[in-house]
């Protein structure tokens, strides 16, 4: 059996037997944070500019819950990490650098134009909702001003619309679904981009090629697990993707179900439900599976991971004891460090669980890393 075909047969066996889970939650969190909110102004090109980052950047307004916030144009605040208080103990999210972060550059957007990249605020000439690095680095992804998916240089510059709003319809949430090819198992070479687009009110899941072209509704398994023997899958109100692995794997969120669900559509089309919560996050390391979403316990809002093991997938929750809300988690590119958003801004934590989520970034946003 090709080894592909006994990872698939894993995972999905693993998702079909249920979640072992290592916490007990009150529900999932909410999907107010998917809207990115009704398309700007026509914004006319700009040269981007890197602007030297320095004390603690501008004087933006605080971010609100959705993708990207509503921020102020400031960059994110300097100074040194700090950490943030009950949570697990320990001493941070590890790694050396400003935020901590094993590999890659932690990037935060705001919804305006100015986008924290490592240690640069960077003019991107138009506004940037929800930003989305391709696996290489080399480009970003995001809604631009108008409403439009776009593609550009990671400084902002060569902007390329890969896909034009219709009118009427509300994007967010881009991701990077790239794999290349292996003839021995039948697997295509994919270089898509996965996007929510609400319309009408329903919201649900759409691909196009990174390099441009018309939208199509991403193709989901009417049921659940390996040869759809569990049950009924949304095909409606699904959110928030996510992709990543070395099979490019699809998450997604449906907030109807209040469940996560996990997409492999090489050899054939299987999806089925992680466990319950929402704003998932797939690992870019290893074979793919996983998996780190949101799901509000006790009041506040956690971090929890989930992966395939021999005895079943299992869920641990990453900040048992919170006392502020984790939101928007993102993975570095090596798989072993989280970012998220909190009202007080960016922290980052160890995915092992073995420290204490550190803050990084005073000012909140969206968390992306670009190799």
């Amino acid at each position: 059996m090709p080894a592909r075909t006994l990872v698939a047969t894993a995972t999905a066996v693993a998702l079909a037997a249920g979640t072992a889970v290592l916490t007990t939650g009150c529900g999932p969190s909410g999907d107010g944070r998917t809207a990115a909110g009704s398309p700007g102004a026509p914004t006319a090109p700009a040269a981007s500019r890197a602007v030297p980052a320095g004390g603690t950047g501008g004087s933006g307004g605080t971010g609100t819950a959705s993708p990207g916030g509503s921020g102020g144009p400031g960059g994110a605040a300097g100074g040194a990490a700090t950490a943030v208080p009950a949570t697990k103990g320990g001493t941070g999210a590890g790694g050396t650098g400003a935020g901590g972060e094993r590999s890659g550059t932690l990037t935060v957007s705001d919804g305006t134009r100015y986008v924290r990249v490592g240690g640069a605020r960077v003019d991107f000439g138009t506004p940037v909702r929800d930003l989305a690095w391709s696996p290489d680095g080399r480009r970003a992804a995001f809604v631009d001003g108008r409403g439009d998916l776009v593609v550009s240089a990671p400084d902002g510059s060569g902007r390329t619309v890969v896909a034009g709003n219709p009118g009427g319809q509300t994007w967010s949430h881009p991701a990077w679904r790239v794999m290349a090819a292996d003839p021995r198992y039948g697997f295509r070479a994919r270089n898509d981009l996965v996007f929510a687009a609400r319309v009408k009110g329903v919201t649900g899941l759409e691909t196009v090629p990174a390099t441009g072209g018309t939208p199509r509704p991403l193709d989901l398994p009417l049921r659940a697990g390996e040869g759809g023997s569990g049950g009924p899958l949304p095909q409606a109100g699904n959110t928030w993707p996510s992709a990543g692995g070395r099979y490019a794997d699809v998450a997604y969120a449906n907030p109807s179900t209040g469940e996560v669900y996990v997409l492999d559509d090489n050899l054939r089309a299987t999806s089925a439900p992680v466990g319950h919560g929402s704003e998932p996050a797939v690992s870019p390391a290893g074979p793919g599976g996983e998996v780190v979403f949101v799901r509000s316990v006790g009041g506040h809002d956690h971090l929890l991971v989930s992966g395939a093991t021999e005895n079943g997938r299992v869920t641990r929750d990453l900040t048992p004891h919170a006392a502020t809300d984790y939101t928007e988690p993102a993975f570095s590119p090596d798989g072993r460090t989280v970012a998220a958003r909190t009202p007080d801004g960016v922290v980052t934590l160890p995915v092992d669980g073995s420290a204490a989520p550190v803050r990084v970034s005073g000012r909140p946003g969206l968390p992306a890393y670009r190799r």
